[in-house]
């Protein structure tokens, strides 16, 4: 079977006629005929049975045209994707990134997909907190974490592993935590971009999950605040890698438990579900998992 006589097939059967489909498709009628005929004889069954006023359809042929429209939507999607190729990249895209990705990837790369494409405007909105797409009218959210929504297409772009620091001054100045069970005894700084659970650090025991739960007198929803304050020496952070990961080259910070936190989110590239998803969403997307890709050795 061909691919074009399974869509012909269906379009016999949706126009109701061999002529409204041999118009569709430039064709005469005889033409169609055959190759509709040419269908059921490599089937070896009958497809339709034809009269002076209409067609119908046999029970082949009912089982048929459920694959058969598979084929066709197939198709048309396919050439629908290249033919957008030659389009030109232009319009709005409103869009709502977290706060850590904002500032360490996606600026300087949306603002590079703006340059490679004048005709587009990109709204961005750096914010922690969880954005509704459809009732704040966002084309596209980056995500970190579980995403359940099935109403949204999502595309994985990278994990970032987490992970607790402290800086030699507070080091200095305490003793070491060995085990992060020994964490309690510290002055644990908290990060609150998420509603609860900012003072349960996960760990891992031989794969093996459990959570300590660690106190302190300083707790934050922006990143980069937390990070400057463990700097100054205030206290250990439990925080995504990729922020700290030039402090701890520089030996700015110390990573305290290397292969013990059990904390690893994925970040995701979501946009409400379409048949079609538009070429600027798409190609943005693959701009934004290719920058994260460049840099992929700090998460």
């Amino acid at each position: 079977m061909k691919a074009d006589d399974l869509v012909l097939f269906c379009d016999v059967v949706e126009l109701g006629s061999f002529s409204r489909a041999a118009e569709v498709h430039n064709l005469t009628n005889s033409v169609v005929s055959k190759r509709i005929g040419k269908l059921e004889q490599t089937l070896d069954v009958q497809l339709l049975y034809r009269s002076t006023r209409k067609l119908r359809m046999s029970e082949a042929g009912q089982k048929l045209l459920e694959h058969a429209q598979r084929v066709k939507q197939a198709t048309s999607g396919a050439e629908e994707a290249v033919r957008d190729l030659g389009q030109t990249v232009t319009g709005q895209i409103k869009m709502s990134v977290p706060t850590i990705s904002g500032e360490l990837v996606l600026a300087e790369a949306v603002a590079d997909f703006c340059r490679l494409h004048p005709g587009l405007h990109v709204d961005m909105s750096l914010e922690n907190r969880f954005v509704d797409l459809f009732d704040e009218g966002m084309d596209l959210v980056i995500r970190t974490g579980y995403l359940e929504d099935s109403s949204m297409i999502a595309r994985h772009l990278i994990d970032a592993q987490w992970i607790v620091c402290a800086s030699p001054l507070y080091l200095s100045s305490k003793s070491r935590p060995r085990t992060p069970q020994q964490l309690t005894e510290h002055n644990c700084l908290l990060y609150t971009y998420q509603a609860t659970g900012s003072n349960e650090w996960a760990f891992k025991d031989h794969n093996s999950p459990y959570a300590v739960v660690v106190n302190g007198n300083f707790s934050t929803n922006n990143a980069g605040v937390l990070k400057r304050a463990a700097i100054a020496g205030h206290g250990i952070v439990y925080i995504p890698r990729c922020l700290v990961y030039n402090e701890l080259q520089r030996g700015e910070l110390v990573d305290l438990f290397p292969t013990e936190v059990a904390k690893k989110l994925g970040i995701y590239a979501a946009y409400p579900y379409t048949k079609q998803p538009l070429k600027k969403i798409t190609l943005l997307i693959e701009h934004i998992r290719l920058a994260y890709q460049k840099i992929a050795h700090t998460f």
